[in-house]
């Protein structure tokens, strides 16, 4: 049985209800059995539970949360006991997103009433897929008219909306889905992202630069960037063929991914899974001795609409490496001001992980 669970989030008027139409038509379509975990705000707040009738905002989002968490539970308990090879659970909204509406110290009250870390709650998703608010560049379709416990002006959603996909960043799976196409291609980016989780082979759509290095201080201080240290193995596979497993994660938590790279006409095809730590020590016995584990620093951050990765390596302090997450080839990558761009190296060869692992340098 395959089973994965996914959040559909973004900013007020984002398209959340028609996309979730589209995931159901598509992966049902593919043999998916598509399960929605309905959104727990607007649940609460239609029946009369909200931040301004509770007590304290703190009270309501530790309302929240702990529901969020138990449908959750309960709707991945009802999916083992179905007869079904693959089964999609689609959460409209995921519980990180709660931290959008809380300052800092009542989110790590909200930690401590449920006994998880941040990582805990983040990374227990397999991917997030955020979908930005209309509020950001089709401001003309922005609306309170289909939900009502939407209460946002436009200023407010496109705040809500970068305090959410902050919320989430460090996943290493958020994608960010903007509003630079029409609706209908919006949906489609958003379908296509979900399908490349799946494990359905695409073209893959991925930028590199090499940078200057970057100030360390400024990113570890800035609250919209989250950092993760990665350990990357490469196991023994046949010719053509490039099979990795990695661990990613901070503070003592971990997730644990494969995955699989092969040429084909000249395009490079990735399949990738999530993995428990069980898998990943059986994996991680098949390592191929020839090329040592490649460690790392990853910060993830958000620009521009864009989900972005600085990579750091132990063996120089000169030099880091920039990958930027693009929904075409042909999309271009907005590079942040902070960031000097010495050159473009996404054919490289020598950038490619198995080359900076053998070389221990780019």
């Amino acid at each position: 049985m395959q089973i994965n669970k996914i959040v559909v989030t973004g900013g007020p008027c984002a398209g959340k209800t028609t996309a979730m139409s589209w995931i159901q038509n598509h992966f049902e379509r593919m043999g998916y059995t598509v399960l929605f975990v309905p959104e727990t705000a607007t649940e609460l707040i239609s029946g009369g539970v909200a931040p301004w009738t509770c007590g304290t905002n703190l009270d309501y989002q530790k309302c929240q949360v702990r529901l969020q968490m138990v449908k959750e539970e309960l709707f991945e308990r009802a999916a083992r006991t179905m007869p079904k090879d693959k089964i999609l659970i689609v959460c409209d909204r995921g519980v990180m997103d709660n931290k959008a509406y809380m300052n800092e110290e009542e989110f790590s009250e909200v930690l401590r009433d449920v006994g998880h870390t941040l990582s805990e709650l983040r990374d227990q998703y397999d991917a997030v897929f955020h979908l930005v608010t209309a509020a950001k560049g089709a401001e003309e379709f922005y609306t309170l008219e289909n939900n009502a416990a939407r209460y946002e002006t436009v200023e407010q959603a496109r705040e809500m909306d970068d305090r959410i996909i902050a919320s989430w960043t460090g996943h290493p799976h958020l994608r960010v889905i903007d509003n630079s196409t029409d609706f209908d291609e919006k949906l489609k980016k958003l379908v296509n992202a979900i399908a490349d989780l799946l494990g359905e082979e695409k073209v893959e759509m991925k930028r590199k630069y090499l940078i200057g290095f970057p100030d360390i201080r400024e990113l570890e201080n800035n609250p919209f960037v989250r950092k993760v240290d990665i350990i990357q193995t490469y196991l023994k596979a046949p010719e053509g063929i490039e099979h990795r497993i990695r661990q990613s994660g901070e503070q003592d938590y971990y997730t644990f991914y494969e995955t699989i790279r092969r040429t084909v006409d000249y395009q490079k095809l990735r399949l990738e899974r999530r993995l428990t730590e069980e898998r990943y020590m059986e994996l991680l016995a098949q390592a191929d001795e020839s090329f040592a584990p490649l460690h790392k620093t990853r910060y993830y951050f958000t620009y521009d609409r864009q989900y972005l990765m600085i990579d750091i390596y132990p063996f120089t302090k000169e030099q880091a490496v920039l990958e930027a997450i693009v929904p075409s080839e042909e999309e271009e990558v907005r590079i942040p001001p902070f960031v000097n761009v010495i050159r473009e190296v996404t054919d490289e060869p020598s950038f490619k992980g198995r080359a900076v692992t053998m070389n221990n340098s780019f």
